[in-house]
């Protein structure tokens, strides 16, 4: 099966939408106009129900389908913005400097508002599609909010999905794996207070420059001599600050950085060496140390069946040899996670081309994948939800 001819010729219509949103970013949970414009469309397309609010500034539409009663299936999209300056020189690059749409959200949000005005006019399903609209997936743990907010059991759904864009991926391929597709998102802070003095009597002071030296690289050793070399594992120190003087010693040291993990045994371990190790060569030297560690997102899990599921449709619309069922796993996180540990379901990377990267500010959303996406969703709705 190949893009769905009403797919192909929502295009332009959805493409507008694409880019109304890219040229007017919000950020985290304040996204009031993005989730209005989803409303107002939403509405146009005759969704059953519409609740917004959820999650804070999450919208949720519930199409039904006109095959009898069945279950409910959740499609999501993102909808926030990062806090960047585009740079990409397009007509309708983000009018809002500071802000931008540098993960291709806008391009999440616009085919799946397309598949919802495709599914609407069809509805060859049984039971009913959940389109699920998620504010604060940069950071907020919007996904986490709307679970919280009881989002699944209010429209009793059954499995979930979600799509993400990747540069350099050829337009037209999917991909994914079963099991652990998106790292765990960590941070720590390290906070090391010595004994001050004058550079030239380091004898008299507890340096916590050398010693927060001696931590950044101790913490090395949690990749290559603590964590299984099969098991991934990345921690990195992304800031030390310390120091105001040429000829003084300080009193404080400040480290900081992240860990990504695609277990959660490894995370747990990741943790328990970072407090282990700090403390240990604080105390070695005479200093005092604090360390704070944050769990943020949780790996993201593909549930197996629900990956077969999701690389079937995908095949149906892009063809088996444009389908990667063995993607490799991915270092950044995705709040998707947190519906993954609510309900079985997949996330799967649809091709952006030959882009700039994710994060980078002359990325943009290529418009050409509209089309794939929303035959993506509408297969994998009808498939799921087969009479």
């Amino acid at each position: 099966m190949p893009i769905l001819n009403r797919a192909a010729e929502l295009q332009n219509e959805v493409t507008e939408w694409r880019r109304h949103i890219h040229t007017n970013p919000e950020l985290l949970f304040a996204v009031e106009n993005t989730a209005a414009f989803v409303e107002k469309k939403l509405r146009e397309f005759g969704v059953d129900e519409i609740v917004t609010g959820l999650g804070r500034t999450g919208v949720v539409g519930l199409i039904k389908g006109n095959l009898g009663e069945g279950r409910t299936i959740g499609l999501r999209a993102d909808m926030d913005a990062l806090p960047m300056t585009e740079t990409s020189g397009k007509p309708w690059a983000s009018k809002t400097s500071g802000k931008m749409h540098a993960c291709g959200h806008d391009g999440h949000t616009a085919m799946l508002l397309g598949a919802a005005k495709y599914l609407s006019e069809t509805r060859n399903f049984k039971g009913a599609v959940a389109v699920i609209f998620q504010p604060a997936e940069e950071g907020g743990g919007g996904g986490n909010e709307m679970v919280r907010d009881g989002m699944m059991e209010r429209f009793t759904i059954a499995e979930v999905y979600g799509m993400h864009n990747m540069p350099g991926m050829p337009l037209g391929q999917f991909g994914t794996r079963p099991g652990p597709i998106m790292a765990s998102t960590d941070e720590f802070n390290i906070t090391i207070d010595g004994r001050g003095g004058h550079a030239a009597q380091p004898h008299k002071t507890v340096d916590p420059i050398v010693i927060g030296s001696q931590i950044v690289n101790a913490l090395q050793t949690i990749a290559s001599r603590t964590v299984d070399p099969l098991a991934s594992v990345v921690v990195s120190v992304t800031k030390f600050n310390a120091g105001f003087a040429h000829n003084i010693i300080p009193e404080q040291a400040v480290l900081a950085g992240t860990v990504r993990t695609l277990m959660p045994e490894v995370r747990d371990l990741a943790e328990q060496r970072i407090k282990q190790i700090a403390e240990s060569l604080a105390s070695a030297y005479g200093a005092k140390v604090k360390v704070h560690y944050g769990r943020n997102y949780p790996v993201t899990v593909n549930h197996r069946q629900e990956t077969v599921y999701a690389l079937e449709a995908a095949a149906e619309i892009a063809g088996k040899n444009q389908v990667s069922g063995e993607l490799d796993p991915m270092m950044g996180g995705e709040d998707f996670s947190y519906m993954l540990l609510a309900r079985p379901g997949a996330f799967i990377f649809i091709g952006n081309g030959d882009s700039a990267g994710l994060h980078n500010p002359a990325y943009d959303f290529n418009d050409e994948a509209i089309p794939h996406g929303i035959s993506y969703w509408v297969k994998l709705a009808e498939t799921r939800l087969a009479a």
